[in-house]
């Protein structure tokens, strides 16, 4: 198997949450028409600020989601990592749901996505120390662990 389908699941969870994106931005478009607030102007109408801002916050974590969900997959577990992203997909819609509503709806989803990134920043992190400590010190950590239980 090469490295095609070993990271078939991130690429599909990638390709979702970019369509996302692509969704967000087209709903500051509308937004935009809607209470007509021309380019390059970011103010104005309290839900269009509202969802301008959720859209914006999604993209400020979409680099920081793409690198934990890819380094989780590579070197965690590749079906882990899909299934947390897929739980930071749905955060997002939650977050940006709640945020175009009202300010304070954003919490819940921006919570969740958090965790989402936590968990995923702490499997990459175990992923790469066991690849680390496997090639430079012939110690496998997961193998260690598996066999203690």
């Amino acid at each position: 198997m090469g490295f095609e389908s070993d990271t078939v699941l991130l690429a599909i969870v990638s390709l979702l949450s970019a369509c996302q994106h692509g969704y967000y931005a087209g709903l500051v478009g509308r937004s935009r028409k809607k209470h007509k607030i021309m380019p390059p102007a970011v103010s104005g109408h309290p839900e269009f600020e509202r969802t301008f801002r959720a859209q914006q916050n999604c993209v400020e974590f979409f680099s920081i989601f793409l690198v934990v969900l890819w380094t989780a997959g590579i070197f965690f577990y590749e079906e882990v990592a899909a299934a947390l992203g897929l739980l930071y997909i749905f955060a997002r819609h939650l977050y940006f749901k709640g945020y175009t509503t009202s300010a304070q709806g954003r919490i819940p989803g921006f919570y969740l996505s958090l965790i989402s990134l936590f968990l995923l920043l702490t499997f990459a992190a175990l992923g790469t120390t066991n690849r680390l400590l496997k090639k430079y010190l012939d110690l496998n950590i997961f193998k260690e662990v598996h066999h203690m239980f």
